[in-house]
């Protein structure tokens, strides 16, 4: 059995080996059974594709579902891909030549469904949906010829890849939230859109943030907003600056956080539309979000007055982003002293998260309380 075997399994399917242990941990989950740590899975597959490891009944039954084949212990990867894998590459092959423009339209359609869910019902619910929808038009894209339909399943399967790891971000993991954002950024340069790319580029950069590497966070939201430069709509400039400032702000850059907020108010259009840009949510009331939290971050006294008039306009189904906004407020009216609405402020953010179960705001409310906020 040589070493390329199982390697060209996964190529059959467009995969990386940390793919296939993704869809390994994804097959095990829906069995209620916990895989050992990454290391362990990758010498194990290193093992496996190398003929110096058989398949167990357990990693035989996982792998047959993970590749749609009947593995039996002891059954060699290349009868497997013999039997199985050139006519299921042809039916995907033949799955991709069907798209057109009304598929597209559909994907991205249950892309923005997914998208309306998640800020009324939080990840929780849907990561699990996000990724399979996710897997669908990756594969399309891996299978589809180079074209304008290729161009457009890279869009889409860009947003869905950004979506995804927002997702995996506010149940608290980083790491998997970088993994989707690689894989969007990927996509993203098969659609050849610049402003899709500065926008997957600079939201991965919050994956550091959380990881409490700000430093380079500022780095690579600057790299987003600099490498597309002018050749994308305002309002995609405009949300760049504002993703700057807030992490300008948690590096308690005061005065560059402020400069780069007030960018994004002059670059913001007067009456901003989403046809454009479909992933992108912002307007006045939510850049008035924006620059109430980057002040709240940095102990800023009038953070009070931009979240208090911001929360007025805000859609109050949006929970998760309602949660936040309450934590800023919080934050916002410790840092003036006035416990007592502080406290109450956390008490309505810490409701919302535990409805949402954001793990990010948990988070986040939590270090806020461990503070002194009792």
């Amino acid at each position: 059995m040589q070493a390329t075997e199982i390697d060209d399994l996964c190529q059959a399917r467009g995969w990386s080996r940390a793919r296939l242990i993704h869809e390994l941990r994804r097959v095990a989950r829906e069995r209620n059974v916990e895989l050992p740590a990454d290391d362990s899975l990758r010498r194990m597959i290193r093992q496996w594709a190398a003929g110096h490891r058989g398949f167990s009944d357990f990693y035989a039954g996982l792998m047959g579902a993970v590749f749609g084949a009947e593995f039996t212990t002891g059954k060699s990867i290349a009868e497997v891909r013999e039997s199985h894998t050139e006519p299921e590459l042809i039916d995907r092959l033949h799955s991709a030549a069907t798209v057109d423009s009304g598929l597209i339209l559909l994907l991205e359609q249950q892309t923005e469904m997914l998208r309306v869910l998640d800020r009324r019902l939080g990840a929780v619910h849907l990561l699990k949906q996000s990724e399979q929808h996710l897997i669908q038009v990756s594969d399309l894209l891996s299978h589809s010829l180079p074209g304008p339909h290729r161009a457009a399943l890279g869009a889409t399967a860009a947003e869905a890849a950004a979506l995804a790891g927002w997702q995996a971000l506010d149940l608290g993991d980083a790491a998997e939230a970088w993994r989707h954002h690689e894989t969007a950024k990927n996509a993203a340069r098969e659609s050849g859109d610049p402003a899709i790319l500065a926008h997957v580029t600079a939201q991965q950069a919050y994956a550091l943030l959380d990881a409490d590497r700000g430093g380079e966070a500022v780095q690579l939201m600057q790299y987003a907003r600099e490498s597309a430069g002018t050749a994308i709509p305002e309002l995609m400039r405009s949300w760049l600056w504002a993703a700057e400032a807030e992490s300008l702000a948690a590096m308690g850059e005061g005065l560059a956080s402020r400069r780069a907020l007030d960018e994004a108010a002059r670059l913001l259009p007067a009456q901003p539309t989403r046809a454009e840009l479909p992933y992108i949510m912002l307007d006045s009331t939510h850049l008035g979000r924006w620059r109430g939290h980057c002040l709240a971050r940095l102990g800023a006294t009038e953070a009070v007055e931009d979240l208090t008039a911001s929360l007025e306009s805000l859609d109050p189904t949006w929970a998760r982003a309602t949660a936040g906004h309450h934590t800023d407020l919080a934050l916002a009216y410790s840092v003036r002293g006035q416990h007592h609405e502080a406290r109450e402020q956390a008490r309505k953010a810490q409701a919302l998260a535990n409805r949402t179960a954001s793990v990010r705001q948990k988070q986040r409310i939590a270090r806020l309380l461990s503070s002194g906020l009792n």
